[in-house]
């Protein structure tokens, strides 16, 4: 299927000059044609980091953007009277979790004047609380007491219902079966695409709509390694068709078909089993 450059997982078509090894800078200078999945690939990193430290509303790019493609910097946040933690790892977006790993929290005590990790951080061994005095919150108003209701009227009893016939017990579900015998097994690198997006045809190289059966379970491959029609069974996915290739699926890599544009950037990139049917 010609996908057109929607930058969840699909990559431009290799040219003679393409981009070289990736650079050991903390900032990458988007070129003409790049993406962000080839960007995180060069970088060792995943689209959805890059678009975490960038502060991206969505994975389009343009030449000459300055990306970071490294979070080994650290930036400090000084606490102000007021603060929470909540509130610090909201502003900087990152998880409370990481704000604690990074600055060595086991509480959520903080004091005006400390200075906390909010980039850039590496996980800490957790100090022991100061006894000290927390930052003091705004005290919260007394909520009016809530007006008594006046008692319900005691509803009549229900006519005693005639008993139910006793239902015929339903038949047991049917276990799920194991994938038929593979004639191939391999392991690939796996990314994710959706046919959902702006630009993007939803048909597939052998002809499948994707628009029209999102339930469709399909994945693009080099037909040279997996050829194109192929019944497949995807570590995690399931069992599919072998019907999509792409420019940048190549060798031992596949792309999944999932219907939603947001799980497919959560996707990522994995290693997944695959074994070929028939």
């Amino acid at each position: 299927m010609k996908k057109q450059i929607v930058t969840l997982t699909a990559v431009a078509a290799l040219t003679a000059g393409a981009a070289g090894q990736a650079s050991a800078s903390s900032t990458h200078t988007v070129e003409k044609g790049e993406t962000l999945w080839a960007i995180s690939q060069e970088n060792n990193v995943t689209v959805q980091e890059l678009t975490d430290w960038n502060k991206l509303s969505s994975t389009i790019i343009y030449p000459s953007q300055q990306l970071k493609v490294s979070n080994d910097v650290e930036e400090k946040y000084s606490v102000v009277s007021g603060d929470t933690l909540s509130k610090i790892a909201q502003n900087h977006d990152i998880s409370l979790e990481e704000l604690m790993s990074w600055n060595g929290l086991s509480s959520d005590l903080i004091f005006p004047g400390d200075q906390l990790v909010v980039a850039g951080g590496s996980a800490q061994e957790a100090a022991p609380a100061e006894e000290a005095a927390p930052v003091e919150a705004a005290p919260a108003e007394e909520a009016a007491p809530a007006e008594e209701t006046a008692p319900a009227e005691e509803a009549a009893p229900a006519e005693e219902a005639a008993p139910e016939e006793e239902a015929a017990p339903a038949e047991a579900p049917a276990e799920e079966s194991a994938p038929a015998e593979a004639t191939q097994e391999l392991t690939v690198t796996a990314t994710a695409y959706t046919a959902f997006c702006n630009g993007c045809s939803g048909t597939t190289a052998t002809g499948i709509d994707l628009r029209a059966n999102p339930d469709q379970r399909v994945i693009a491959v080099d037909p040279n390694v997996i050829p194109l029609g192929s019944k497949v069974w995807v570590e995690g996915y399931g069992e599919a068709i072998a019907g999509d290739t792409g420019g940048a699926i190549k060798g031992n890599k596949i792309d999944i078909f999932i219907p939603s544009q947001e799980e497919a950037l959560n996707y990522g990139v994995q290693e997944v089993q695959v074994k070929v049917l028939d």
